[in-house]
């Protein structure tokens, strides 16, 4: 009897010290994605993101919703911004302060995220959290959105963002998988990106290229001058240095300048420029 006691206490005494050897899993940090959409477009890359990281999910909504088609929108915006005007939202039913890494989506107006995000980010103090930034947009506006809400909240720790084009939204689920990914939010494999390579002035099959990729988009009227390139799954990636050419035919274009345009060039496929940089 003595013998089997002294063997329990043995038992004992081991699984203690392995219990206080093991270390405590941390806490997973909690993710909210929080976005505005018109179209769904938005939207649609807010579900992914959510899906992918099992986030909880919530809408801005503004009170007098911005529901007319895109002329309605542009109108209403110039109006809005000549006279003052902000947005008004619904409230955020989410508590923010629950959350470490905040998700935040929006369409690309005027260059920037649209006003419903504005106005959330005037009420909201988001010191101390991570904020991703992922939009969707007509040509770009990501980087500039970005600053902007850099100096809107100039105590978040603001982390590289997504953004799609709306005529690219079937790449959303590769794209932000590989996102998400990359940026360590998720497991899982993932390619990682070569740098491109040193920028060379644009042969005529790449100068072709980027007018194939460019020239149904009625906002760009521009020639490419230099371009650096590098390898993707499937492809190649230009990132072409441009100008902007002399245009009558549409009042509504960006003024002339230098601009940089992505472009991929998968296997087989048309080339498609996926971003444009001012």
């Amino acid at each position: 009897m003595k013998k089997i006691n002294l063997i329990l206490a043995l038992v004992a005494v081991v699984f203690a010290v392995v219990s206080c050897g093991t270390k405590k899993e941390e806490p997973k940090k909690k993710a909210l994605v929080l976005y505005y959409s018109q179209t769904s477009n938005t939207k649609t890359v807010a579900q992914e993101i959510a899906k992918l990281m099992e986030a909880d999910i919530e809408e801005i909504v503004p009170v007098n919703p911005y529901d007319g088609d895109f002329q309605a929108t542009i109108d209403r915006c110039s109006k809005e911004r000549d006279e003052g005007i902000s947005c008004e939202i619904k409230p955020i039913s989410a508590d923010i302060t629950k959350y470490d890494v905040i998700f935040l989506g929006f369409p690309v107006w005027f260059g920037t995220y649209a006003p419903p995000v504005a106005a959330f980010l005037d009420q909201a103090d988001l010191s101390g959290k991570k904020v991703v930034p992922f939009c969707t947009f007509g040509s770009g506006g990501l980087d500039s959105s970005v600053k902007d809400l850099a100096k809107k909240q100039p105590k978040a720790e603001i982390l590289p963002g997504y953004g799609v084009r709306a005529a690219r939204m079937a790449a959303v689920p590769k794209e932000v998988d590989q996102f998400l990914k990359e940026g360590g939010f998720i497991e899982g494999e993932f390619t990682k990106l070569e740098a491109f390579a040193e920028e060379h002035p644009v042969s005529k099959e790449e100068s072709d290229i980027f007018d194939a990729a460019t020239k149904d988009y009625p906002m760009m009227h521009a020639q490419a001058k230099t371009v650096a390139t590098r390898n993707i799954p499937g492809g190649v990636e230009y990132l072409f240095t441009a100008v902007d050419l002399p245009r009558e035919d549409n009042q509504q274009a960006p003024p002339p300048g230098e601009l940089k345009v992505y472009v991929t060039k998968l296997e087989g496929a048309t080339p498609e420029f996926t971003q444009v940089v001012r």
